[in-house]
């Protein structure tokens, strides 16, 4: 097995009515100015944002509200957002929302110490040495940010969606009340269902020798998605398979199911050029849409691997044709993205086929770039994948 290191500071606090602690959390770490952060309005038709003010009043705590973040964050948001820090003096942001709400925040945090925008981080010109801190009430399980070292940020100008790793990206704490998910549409529950399974898969679908424990939290994770994915969406209240999403959520995404193992994410790369282009599209139907025919491609990449996909995981009894068994497997999952609700083709989000090239063109950085994942994807083999994703 390879080295790795593995570092996950974020405090939880994990289950019903831990946000009406929220004040009294930031109290206890001496802040005393904070940001609020939300998105489009929903915290505040549920009574969550009344909660969180409650709480913050009640300990003392200042704060300046910045709403209005959307799904594939803006930067145009991310630097209002550092506007607003810098000439209020803001010690930390209060995230409250899902992906995009944090990701916006963790921009604007490490764009809030520095005297240039926070996107030289994005396309990889400046390292972040440090930021604001964050804290996060995450309101529904999907993309994993809550404990995670990732951001990511869409240029509006430029239609270019990117993301930064940095250890300093990890929220300082999360709340997680599975019974704040409950008004998740059944759309975005299986969203957030596979947006969830491909942090995962990606990582167990990766180069790197067999390590049997990550391997076996990998494959026990993904079983309890895909089951309490199915409860889930029949029973939206149901606290016990709301809980497992939302702390698989953060478990999928925290390095935990990726030690020992070298991964790209490349299909969220991929991924990430159609969500940039067509902003429109939910970045969990993107991977839904594509992954079935990238696994297509990339099993001779590492045939043991998705072999163990096949077997431990989807339970496809073994055959004298692997590959066979594999490609059943594949197709198996493809089909319960679908009977989630997932779009399983590019042609269902309504793209046009003849954009795929410019899509492959950008996915290679006009034929500059290669992810070098269990097979290179390089511009041809990023067409081939799209047209077979159509």
């Amino acid at each position: 097995m390879d080295n790795f290191k593995y570092y996950t500071p974020t405090k939880i606090f994990f289950g019903r009515d831990e946000e009406k602690n929220v004040g009294k959390i930031i109290k206890e770490y001496g802040f005393k100015k904070i940001m609020l952060h939300y998105g489009m309005g929903s915290i505040k038709r549920n009574g969550l944002y009344d909660t969180v003010v409650k709480s913050l009043r009640e300990n003392e705590i200042d704060f300046i509200e910045l709403g209005g973040v959307e799904a594939n964050p803006k930067l145009a948001k991310v630097l209002e957002g550092v506007g607003l820090c810098k000439n209020n003096n803001i010690e930390m942001i209060l995230a409250v929302g899902g992906g995009s709400v944090i990701d916006s925040a963790k921009a604007i945090a490490a764009g809030a110490i520095v005297d240039f925008s926070p996107w030289e981080f994005s396309i990889k010109n400046k390292t972040p040495k440090a930021h604001l801190p964050v804290g996060t009430i995450l309101t529904i399980a999907a993309s994993g940010s809550d404990m995670s070292d990732s951001c990511v940020i869409t240029n509006e100008v430029t239609k270019e969606k990117r993301g930064f790793n940095t250890d300093v990206n990890r929220p300082l704490f999360s709340i997680l009340n599975p019974e704040l998910t409950y008004s998740v549409s059944k759309f975005q529950t299986a969203c957030g269902i596979t947006d969830i399974m491909m942090h995962t898969l990606e990582r167990f679908l990766s180069k790197g020798d067999d390590f049997e424990i990550t391997d076996n939290i990998s494959i026990g994770l993904l079983k309890a998605v895909m089951d309490a994915g199915r409860i889930a969406i029949k029973e939206p209240n149901n606290y016990n398979a709301r809980a497992t999403l939302l702390w698989a959520n953060s478990l999928s995404h925290n390095g935990l199911t990726g030690c020992s193992r070298k991964y790209l994410m490349s299909v969220h790369q991929m991924e990430h050029e159609i969500s940039g282009m067509y902003d429109n599209v939910a970045h969990a139907a993107g991977l839904a849409a594509i992954w079935p025919q990238w696994a297509m491609n990339a099993i001779e990449g590492d045939l043991s691997r998705f072999k163990r996909l096949a077997y431990e995981l989807v339970g496809i009894k073994e055959t004298s044709d692997p590959i066979k068994d594999v490609k059943q497997a594949i197709l198996e999952l493809k089909a319960y993205f679908k009977e989630i609700g997932m779009p399983v083709s590019l042609n269902e989000l309504k793209i046009e086929k003849s954009r795929l090239p410019e899509l492959a063109s950008n996915i290679s950085f006009n034929k500059a770039r290669v992810l070098h994942d269990i097979i290179d994807i390089d511009y041809d083999m990023a067409l081939k994948i799209l047209e077979e994703s159509f």
